[in-house]
């Protein structure tokens, strides 16, 4: 069970390949007016996965445009499918999506702004890059790809900050030093970050480490990304027989909920913590892909978010509410 949320159908108007595994969809709203929406807002798309609907969330590239909205996509073969399925599309497919929603907030009144990106991180944070620009705010982008070649909107990037840009290539052996970047930022700084789950742990770290208050890094992650390949698990219920395979291409939470052991959610992005769950016993590791639990949380194992985080082995949980006891 979730809040309501308002699906609304929608045509894929276009494609481009950006990079090599990056491809740009243009998604336009049957009832579509071109308003503006907040820095950092993603939609939830409806996706079908080994016959399966499922939901997949994606953030919106750039500021609001009259053609409608576009997202960015890495190809991950690794992943629970959904970039496969976004992949297959052809333009001319029926979709349905919700309307933008961003859970990243931005504080205009800043002095200094620094954003970094990790790799498709870059797609909520073209968006503040264009916005700040646009106001003249002293902000720099620090952009860590592989190489070049896969670092989506380079140009476009390159073109609307010139030498505030900063790409960190990893194949030009210039690799992002968290550290020495924060520690180099004045006070009252504000950084906005998107990248993968390892990524975000070292900055956060690294933030720490250099005096600000945490608050003033604010972020959004991949719920898909982890410290684990993303494989097929096991769930027991507590107290019960029940034992639950979560397969690689689907999440724990919606294994529960289409078993009939409701857990409430809300984000499914690992932000809100609605659908954490207690864990009772572990066999095997889990990959805590939450950023909503700190780090001792997480070291203690005692719950897990349900919607993104997966684990290797078996593990035991406890639902609070079974298909059993209603």
């Amino acid at each position: 069970m979730r809040f309501i949320e308002t699906w609304t159908p929608a045509t894929l108007v276009s494609t481009r390949d950006l990079a090599p595994g990056i491809r740009e969809f243009l998604i336009r709203p049957d009832q579509f007016d071109g308003a503006a929406y907040p820095v950092g807002s993603h939609i939830n798309v409806s996706v079908t996965i080994e016959g399966q609907p499922e939901t997949r969330s994606y953030s919106l590239v750039g500021e609001a445009s009259s053609g409608g909205f576009k997202i960015a996509v890495r190809r991950a073969e690794d992943s629970r499918g959904g970039s496969r399925y976004m992949w297959s599309l052809q333009p001319g497919a029926r979709l349905d999506i919700t309307q933008p929603a961003s859970l990243l907030a931005v504080d205009w009144a800043r002095e200094n702004y620094c954003l970094i990106a990790g790799g498709i991180g870059i797609t909520p944070i073209l968006g503040a890059a264009q916005a700040l620009a646009r106001r003249g705010a002293n902000v720099t982008l620090h952009y860590a790809v592989r190489s070049r070649n896969e670092a989506a909107y380079l140009d476009d990037l390159a073109a609307m900050l010139g030498d505030r840009l900063v790409v960190h290539a990893g194949d030009e052996g210039r690799r992002l030093d968290l550290d020495a970047l924060f520690a180099s930022l004045p006070r009252g700084a504000l950084a906005l970050f998107c990248g993968p789950m390892r990524m975000l742990d070292a900055a956060r770290h690294a933030w720490i480490g250099a005096g600000h208050p945490l608050p003033d890094l604010r972020y959004e992650t991949f719920g898909s990304s982890g410290t684990l390949p993303t494989e097929t698990f096991r769930v027991r219920l507590n107290g019960s027989n029940v034992e639950l395979e979560i397969p690689r291409e689907r999440s724990m939470l919606d294994v529960l909920n289409a078993s009939g052991h409701d857990v409430m959610y809300d984000c499914k992005r690992g932000e809100c913590g609605l659908c954490a769950i207690d864990v009772v016993a572990v066999d095997g590791e889990i990959d805590h892909r939450d950023v909503f639990f700190s780090d001792h949380q997480k070291q203690s194992n005692q719950k897990i978010c349900a919607c993104v985080s997966r684990a290797r082995g078996t593990i035991t949980v406890d639902t609070l509410l079974r298909a059993d006891a209603v």
